[in-house]
């Protein structure tokens, strides 16, 4: 339960100036929190606020609304208190969603802040409210925290309130909030994530299914994984240094991580291979334990396999191509019917990069094959206000090579048709191949079975022959 937010003295200073120097004067503002949520203590931490974008018809995301009118009583001019705030939740939500993608281990959305008067916000009644945070708190997975917070920034009279909102009932309860330097105290965590693995596909089972079974087994074998800090076996007692980052590797036991049930070749139209490397990163807050780190660094592997296919699919559901050799490398895996293939067909995941933020800390995006790191900035400063002084060059790439996917089908499953199915691959990538050259390559692959059937009986026949010599030499001497 959360008793106490902490908040990043020097970025909410700033924002609150900037907010309340805004020309014309803002009258309305909502956004989101970013910070963690810690399960082993009752303080929320918040690193950083951000102003929720423009929707696409150039619409605010939040905005005063009259109330409906009543009899005023007698002598009583009408207040500002006649007007509440009002809220695009689903732009609110979808802009959790593109941030939520961005943040690394250690960072997530934990809630929204409004700028607003005094008299507005105490007219927006707590249900809509919560139905704003609500909104916010399931535009993205993974998170398994009960409460988010609100912050509301007064500009008449010129304040700070926080309340904290339980997520299922919506009821808000005041919280103390106080300041202190967060960002500048951060220690980062990295490490470098191999993995393979190979797991059967049913014939009903859709591309997005597989492939988030295979992350499924990933999460398990990541939990169950032993860290090595700087060289050295965690445990609760470590100690590290001072120098940053820190360098983690994971160790993982040698076992088939493929239940047992997945073994089954009963209804079996496929295989996936997923294999790659993922580069993940992990913030640590002041007085959080070195376990939060890891916990926090195993979670950005997962969900940043999980990012990467959504991009994937959303490429997919955004395509618009009608022909087939136009379609983009997400709409054709997505669209791969397994016991319809007859040769292997592969495909990569977006690449991450690391793109500078505040303070030293980064956050991240992820590059298609034909897109570069102006790309990426551009992504980011739509949803993340960014220093405009960033140059190109300051952007991390720490994945040499990326995750993909191998999706075979049930032909290269059996035995004895694997080598078949290789030859005509590799056959119909070389553009210069003709169908009279592959029937050319046909017949020579005839002819060699032939010859090692005919070489076979030649060395069957030459041991009967030696045989009956032996036979005849021996009854001799006797």
């Amino acid at each position: 339960m959360v008793k106490a937010v902490v908040g990043d003295e020097p970025h909410l200073k700033a924002l609150e100036v900037a907010l309340s120097s805004s020309s014309p004067p803002l009258q309305a503002q909502v956004g989101l929190v970013v910070g963690k949520l810690s399960a082993s203590s009752d303080r929320a931490l918040v690193y950083s606020l951000l102003p929720t974008p423009p929707t696409e018809a150039a619409a605010p995301a939040c905005s005063l609304r009259a109330a409906p009118k009543s009899k005023p009583s007698k002598g009583k001019a009408p207040s500002s208190s006649d007007t509440s705030l009002e809220f695009d939740v689903d732009w609110i939500a979808e802009h959790a969603r593109q941030v939520s993608r961005m943040l690394l281990g250690g960072m997530s959305v934990i809630g929204i802040y409004v700028w607003a008067s005094e008299a507005s916000f105490k007219a927006t009644t707590p249900a809509v409210l919560s139905q704003v945070i609500r909104a916010v708190s399931q535009a993205w997975y993974g998170s398994t925290f009960s409460e988010r917070l609100l912050i509301h920034i007064s500009y008449s009279p010129r304040r700070w309130a926080c309340r904290i909102c339980e997520v299922a009932s919506g009821s808000l309860r005041p919280c103390d909030f106080k300041y202190s330097k967060l960002l500048a105290s951060l220690q980062s965590f990295r490490c470098t994530y191999n993995f393979e693995m190979r797991l059967t596909a049913v014939q009903a089972e859709p591309f997005k299914k597989v492939i988030l079974k295979a992350i499924s087994h990933l999460t398990k074998e990541v939990q169950n994984a032993r860290a090595l800090v700087d060289g050295h076996l965690f445990s609760e007692d470590i100690n590290i240094g001072t120098e940053d980052p820190h360098q983690v590797d994971f160790l993982v036991s040698f076992k088939n991580s493929v239940p047992i049930e997945e073994c089954s070749l009963e209804g079996v139209a496929g295989l996936l291979r997923f294999a790659g490397s993922v580069s993940a990163l992990a913030y640590l807050g002041p007085k959080e334990s070195i376990s939060e780190a890891i916990s926090d660094l195993k979670a950005d592997i997962i969900t940043s396999l999980r990012s990467r296919l959504d991009i994937i699919l959303d490429e997919a559901d955004d395509g618009s191509a009608a022909d087939e050799l136009e379609k983009s490398t997400s709409q054709k895996a997505t669209q791969v019917i397994f016991h319809e293939l007859r040769e292997p067909y592969s495909f990569s995941f977006p690449r991450r990069v690391l793109i500078p933020w505040l303070s030293g800390a980064y956050v991240c995006d992820y590059l298609q094959h034909s897109e570069t790191t102006e790309d990426a900035t551009d992504r980011c400063k739509e949803v993340i206000p960014l220093e405009t002084s960033m140059e190109s060059s300051s952007i991390l790439e720490p994945e040499s090579s990326v995750a993909c996917g191998t999706l075979e089908s049930f032909w290269d499953m059996v035995p004895g048709s694997h080598t078949g199915g290789r030859f005509r691959s590799s056959r119909r990538k070389d553009s210069g191949s003709t169908g009279q050259e592959d029937g050319d390559g046909s017949k020579r692959q005839q002819g060699g079975v032939n010859f090692n059937v005919l070489a076979a009986l030649f060395v069957l026949l030459g041991a009967l022959i030696a045989g009956f010599v032996f036979t005849f030499s021996a009854g001799s001497n006797i």
